[in-house]
């Protein structure tokens, strides 16, 4: 199996703390602008992942002091010409996307600054999004004369309602923290959104692996058909949960008085 430290890579960074990973998108000069180079690394950091049975949550957070992820490389997308050229470059990003999004592991946004266009659809490919104080947060790809391409338009709708992600998408107004969180985008503000994304990513650690990869498959797939359908799966997922060694240890621990030893299993 390749190890992250086998790896060479040039702007992204992967640390490993016990079972938790740390992705940074590492790029301050270019405010981490995603460059089709960077989204090729992450990609390759996230085939890792997978590899890596010891990770059990993966926070994603951008380099220096003031952006999590500014945009896409803007002088890389103005290079490009006629509509299979744009098509290709969206499909690219949506693919690093919906490799986040599909990994069966918790994910979290830790946005320490400007989170727009290709960068806030990173933190929505993840699961869980922490603002900083100083984050702004946008889609302002219409002042380019584009739409977000990575999957903005269908996860920002999705999370927080049309009305107001049109709203966002069609002002391309930036909003802060605090407003970011009473609609929903962001889960938490904190002072320092690393420090807290680490807090929560603790947290989940201690509870059972397959569990909570299956909570990720139900609420994924229940998305994407009726309430119905969306039960069907949860019933079918929840007996699958049954039949692991990590619920007759959680049962076992809960009626024992004491802190389950889970080994997804």
């Amino acid at each position: 199996m390749t190890s992250f430290d086998e790896f060479e890579f040039r702007n992204i960074q992967v640390d490993r703390h016990g079972g938790l990973a740390v992705l940074t998108v590492d790029r301050p000069k270019a405010l981490n602008a995603l460059s089709a180079d960077t989204f090729a690394e992450i990609a390759e950091a996230l085939d890792l992942l997978m590899e890596d049975p010891e990770v059990g949550a993966l926070i994603v957070t951008g380099g220096g002091e003031k952006a999590f992820v500014a945009g896409a490389d803007i002088s890389e997308l103005a290079a490009m010409e006629g509509v299979y050229a744009g098509r290709e470059a969206s499909l690219a990003g949506q693919d690093v996307m919906h490799q986040l999004t599909s990994l069966p592991i918790p994910t979290i946004a830790a946005i320490n600054g400007y989170a727009l266009g290709g960068g806030l659809e990173l933190a929505l490919a993840c699961d869980i999004r922490v603002a900083s104080g100083t984050a702004r947060l946008g889609l302002p790809e219409v002042t380019l004369g584009l739409l977000p391409g990575y999957g903005g338009t269908q996860r920002l709708a999705r999370l927080i309602g049309a009305g107001r992600a049109l709203d966002l998408m069609l002002t391309a107004r930036q909003v802060r923290a605090e407003e970011a969180l009473a609609m929903g985008l962001v889960n938490y503000v904190a002072d320092n959104a690393l420090t807290k994304a680490r807090e929560i990513a603790e947290t989940m650690l201690k509870n059972g692996p397959i569990a909570m990869s299956l909570v990720k498959e139900a609420v994924r797939r229940g998305l994407d058909t009726t309430l119905e359908g969306g039960l069907e799966i949860e019933a079918d997922l929840f007996g699958m949960a049954m039949s692991t060694q990590d619920f007759r240890e959680g049962t076992r621990a809960f009626l024992d008085k004491r802190r389950a030893e889970f080994k997804g299993e």
